[in-house]
Order: structure tokens, then C-alpha cells, then sequence
């Protein structure tokens, strides 16, 4: 009788055991779907307490929704129940069969995970055309499409995409969208033209009319020849579709839908720039341009300067354009240009001007001539190439230090050479005995030789103290090494001047191999972006970090766009003058 006490009574408690278990899993609207398909993943656990939920890692799928929480309770016949759920609405990205690992959830102090749950996805499944449907009905009557304004450009000239949304207000009603993905544009400059405010406008798709919006807009200038492809943008839409029935107050109860529209790939075929009649000083200017030179004074007065502004005007690749420099006799000082530019970004190309402005002071008085200044440009529309070249100016400064003649100096030169040339003629002759009779000691020679090692004391001293106080001079040290480091870097770059592709190679492979030494860091294998994290976390500051990264980004650009001796040595000397910054620094 005691024995089957005790074992109803270890029944009992292992039942109440089971029972206290919490139940922690995951459920899935189906384990087979499509591509182009959605996906309802729920977690639930079957106890009040629960918190610090935390989803699982969704790799191989996008999520579209959630989490959305709910709870319910409820009481039957003295038993109650109580579940909460978190859902996701999630969407494949690749083909396959995936796990989706557990979430976890603390319960009374534990960890709990749920299940993991075995998904596979197959190929894009066609929607079957049901006019029942509100899935194929939304899709059906919504479209996002990208416009291109040219699809047969040459390399630097400039095309716009518009990417509009038509909706049939008719079937339809767009209640929210989101930008899902946004499109790449490898091989191109873009700009990205700000759309402040989506305006509805009447238009057509299809042949039927539709009311559309423009939701973005860009211009982009292709830096290279051949076939480019721009990837899609994609949206997430949730639509409002009419079930045909109305409400107490006479409104259409409508049924909602969420999906992914894309604007498809769009390949856009670059040709190359014509050989014939390209002129010797093309840098790959395209539009239509005014070009000029001129000075904002021709006579100066004693310390006057004149201001020489090299202009571009037009329309075409402005923020691409190499203006060409001013040359300059001897006898004037030119300093660095100042570069300005007014430019806007319009769907029709960027417009406006740029100008590099010179100061430029004369030393001497007189007269200075500053030669003409040549400037090539290809016109798209017309497929032609133009130069044109400014007049040349005339500086005359009034007053000043008194010039140099060289031809004077050269034949004053001249003169006493020729002098030395013409000898006396001697008559007579006199004869002197070759036996000398002068003794080493007590000659002028050995006192100089007896009082040189004093002399040599104070020298020594005085380049002793010069030495301590470079040795003493930290931030002179820092300069110099620096610079060193810089040439010795560079050294490859520098031999490779005038040859592109081999220069920005050498010269992108310095800066790396100098990075490598410094940081001990593989940087050829990481992104820019990397880069300079990695500095800004050595207390690199932002400017400095900033240059460098603008140096690599021009060698990577160079590459594939036409490039002067001048523009190569440019970039030499700022991937000097920036290895010197980061080493101080460092």
C-alpha cells in the first residue's frame, strides 16, 4: 500500500514537472517558397516573464516587417493558456536550402532558445493571373521604371536617369513605400539630384493612363568605354486594393498587400572618344564650352599684382575638367591658383563655370609678355573637337627695380676673356736659377701649418653647436625624416612620370606599402573606408585623412581618364606632402 502511495506520488510530480516547462519555439508559414515569395516567421513562448528577446541572424533573407508583438490569454473550463509572439515578415535573397537559426529569450533569470527551422527556396514563381487576386492586382497596376536619357553617351559626356513610380489610382492605392535597395552606378560619376517633394502628375504606362511621381534623380558621366550596367532600385510597396465591398459609412474596405517592385538593369553602351582629330592637348573636356584668359590690369604701379583668371563656361563635365596653366618670363613671380567653381546639377548636365585665378607680381620694371593659352574640348552633339586659344597679354609695370641686361653682362664677359688672350711680346730674355735656396723652416708655410690646428678649435665648436641644436630641433627632425620617407616611398612613382598607367600604379602601391610599414596592416586588401578608420583611431587627424584617402581615389580614377605630365606630378607631390603629414603624426 506504501509502495503504490510513493509511486502515484512521483507520477504526480513528474507530470507537474512537464507541465512547469516552458515552451519556447518557432513556426513558419510554409518551408517551400519561391524567390519572389514572402516568408512569416513567428517565436512564441508560453509563459508571462519572458524578455530580452532576440531574434536570430536572417542570413540569405531581407527583412521586409517586424517585429510586430502580440499576446493572448485565455481561460477554458478553470485551465488558461497565455502566449506572446513576435513576428517577422522576411523575403529570400538566394536560392537554396537554409537553416534559420534559433532566437533566445530570457525567462526567470535563463536563456532560452527556440527551434531552428530548414527553408528551401527555389526559382521565382510566375503569379498566376487571378483578377481575385489583390497580390496580382496590385501588381498588375503598379510600376517603377527608369527613364534614361541616353543609352548611347561618349566617355565624359552626361546622361540623367529619372526613376518614376506610375500607380493606376483607378484599381490601386499606394499607402507606403520604402527604398529597399539603391542602385550602384560602377564605371560612372553620379550625382544624386535631391527630390524634395514627391508631386503626382498625370501620364501614361502601357498605353492607359496613369498618375505617376518622381521619387529620384540623377546625372552621371561615364569615365569609361564599353558596356555599363546600372543595377536596379528597388522599392517595397504596401498597396491598398479594393474588395468591392463598402463600409456602414460608404467607404471602400480595401485589402492590403505587401511586395517588392525593382526598376530593372539598364545597360548603357559608352563609345569611346574619336582618334581622328583629337588635338595633342585633350584632357577630356566634353560639353560645350567658352573658354578665356584675362587680366584685371595690364599697368602696375610700384608692389601692384595683376590677377589673371583662366575660364571655363559652359555646359558638360565640368567637375572633371584639367584647366590648363599660364606660362611666365622671367622677371615675374607667380603664385598657386586659386580655384573656384559655380556649377548646378540639372537633368540636362551640370552647368555653369569653373576658373583658376593667378597672382602674379613683377620683380623688375618693364614690359612681360604672358603667351597665349590653349584649350581643347569634344562636343557630343556635334561629334567634332574644337581648340581655341586666348590672346596673349602685355604687362607693363612702371616702376620697380632696374632690369638686368644678360647680353650686357655676357659681352662685358667677353671682353676680358679675350684680354687675357693677348700676350707681350719679349725682346729680351733673363734666366733665373731653378736651385732655391729657401728653407721649409722658418717659410711662410710652416707657420700657417703651425697655427691651422688652432684655428680648426673654434671651428669645431661652432659646428658642434649647429649640430646640438638640429640634433635639438624635434620638429625639424620629424620634417625631415619624414620627407625622406616620403622620397624613398616614392621613388618608383617618380621614375615612372610621364607613363599613366605605370605611374598611378607605382604610385598607389607607395602609399599602400608605405601604410603597411607604418601600420603594420595588409591595407591593399581593405576598403578606403578601413583606411581611415584605422588612422583616425592612430589620432590621424580628419584633414590629413581626408587628402589621403583623395589621393588613392585619384589613382583609381586617373587610370581611366585621359592625364597630363603636369596632373601626374600634382598628384606626386600631394602623395608626398601627405605621407609627410601622417608620419609626423604618427
Amino acid at each position: 500500500m506504501k509502495r503504490k502511495f510513493l509511486g502515484t506520488l512521483i507520477i504526480l510530480l513528474a507530470v507537474q514537472s512537464v507541465m512547469a516547462q516552458v515552451t519556447f519555439k518557432t513556426a513558419v508559414s510554409k518551408t517551400e517558397l519561391g524567390l519572389n515569395e514572402r516568408l512569416r516567421i513567428e517565436f512564441s513562448i508560453d509563459r508571462q516573464g519572458g524578455d530580452d528577446f532576440t531574434p536570430p541572424d536572417f542570413k540569405n533573407f531581407k527583412v521586409l516587417a517586424g517585429p510586430s508583438q502580440s499576446s493572448s490569454f485565455s481561460s477554458i473550463n478553470g485551465k488558461t493558456s497565455y502566449k506572446l509572439t513576435y513576428t517577422y515578415v522576411i523575403q529570400p535573397i538566394a536560392k537554396g536550402t537554409f537553416i534559420i537559426p534559433s532566437a533566445t529569450i530570457t525567462y526567470e533569470g535563463e536563456k532560452i532558445k527556440s527551434n531552428t527551422v530548414r527553408v528551401t527556396v527555389s526559382d521565382a514563381i510566375e503569379i498566376p493571373e487571378d483578377p481575385n487576386d489583390p497580390r496580382y492586382v496590385a501588381q498588375q497596376n503598379i510600376h517603377l521604371v527608369a527613364e534614361v536619357s541616353n543609352l548611347r553617351p561618349y566617355v565624359g559626356e552626361s546622361i540623367s536617369v529619372v526613376y518614376k513610380l506610375y500607380v493606376d489610382i483607378n484599381k490601386v492605392n499606394v499607402q507606403n513605400t520604402r527604398e529597399a535597395s539603391s542602385p550602384s552606378f560602377n564605371g560612372f560619376w553620379n550625382q544624386n539630384i535631391e527630390v524634395k517633394k514627391w508631386v503626382a502628375k498625370n501620364g501614361t504606362y502601357g498605353g492607359k493612363p496613369h498618375r505617376f511621381v518622381i521619387v529620384r534623380k540623377m546625372v552621371l558621366i561615364p569615365h569609361k568605354s564599353g558596356k555599363l550596367e546600372i543595377d536596379p532600385l528597388e522599392m517595397e510597396i504596401t498597396a491598398g486594393v479594393p474588395i468591392g465591398r463598402r463600409d456602414f459609412f460608404g467607404n471602400m474596405l480595401m485589402n492590403d498587400v505587401n511586395f517588392t517592385l525593382t526598376s530593372g538593369k539598364k545597360t548603357i553602351r559608352v563609345k569611346e572618344l574619336p582618334e581622328v582629330g583629337k588635338p595633342f592637348n585633350f584632357t577630356g573636356a566634353v560639353g560645350d564650352y567658352k573658354f578665356s584668359v584675362t587680366p584685371n590690369k595690364t599697368v602696375l604701379k610700384a608692389n601692384e599684382s595683376a590677377l589673371i583668371k583662366v575660364e571655363l563656361k559652359g555646359k558638360g563635365n565640368l567637375k572633371l575638367v584639367k584647366l590648363p596653366g599660364i606660362e611666365t618670363s622671367s622677371g615675374l613671380e607667380v603664385y598657386e591658383p586659386e580655384h573656384k567653381e559655380n556649377i548646378k546639377t540639372t537633368l540636362n548636365g551640370l552647368t555653369g563655370s569653373v576658373y583658376d585665378q593667378y597672382a602674379i607680381v613683377p620683380q623688375t620694371r618693364g614690359k612681360f609678355k604672358i603667351p597665349s593659352v590653349g584649350f581643347s574640348y569634344f562636343n557630343p552633339k556635334e561629334e567634332k573637337y574644337y581648340s581655341v586659344e586666348s590672346e596673349p597679354i602685355l604687362l607693363n609695370a612702371l616702376q620697380g627695380a632696374e632690369p638686368v641686361d644678360e647680353a650686357v653682362v655676357t659681352n662685358k664677359k667677353s671682353v676680358i676673356s679675350n684680354e687675357g688672350d693677348i700676350r707681350y711680346i719679349a725682346l729680351k730674355s733673363e734666366f733665373d736659377s731653378v736651385i732655391k735656396e729657401d728653407d721649409f723652416f722658418g717659410s711662410n708655410l710652416f707657420y700657417w701649418l703651425m697655427i691651422l690646428p688652432l684655428l680648426s678649435i673654434p671651428l669645431g665648436i661652432y659646428i658642434g653647436k649647429k649640430k646640438q641644436e638640429r640634433d635639438s630641433d624635434i620638429i625639424g627632425n620629424k620634417r625631415r625624416k619624414a620627407d625622406r620617407l616620403a622620397r624613398r616611398y616614392l621613388s618608383q612613382a617618380k621614375k615612372e612620370l610621364g607613363r599613366k598607367e605605370a605611374f598611378y600604379i607605382a604610385l598607389e602601391k607607395a602609399l599602400h606599402n608605405y601604410l603597411k610599414a607604418k601600420l603594420h596592416v595588409e591595407t591593399s586588401e581593405i576598403s578606403r573606408e578601413k583606411i581611415a578608420e584605422i588612422l583616425r583611431k592612430k589620432e590621424v587627424d580628419q584633414d590629413t585623412i581626408n587628402e589621403f584617402s583623395k589621393v588613392l581615389e585619384n589613382c583609381d580614377y586617373a587610370r581611366y581618364t585621359p592625364s597630363t605630365d603636369v596632373m601626374m606630378k600634382k598628384e606626386y607631390e600631394n602623395a608626398k606632402t601627405v605621407i609627410s603629414k601622417i608620419d609626423k603624426q604618427l
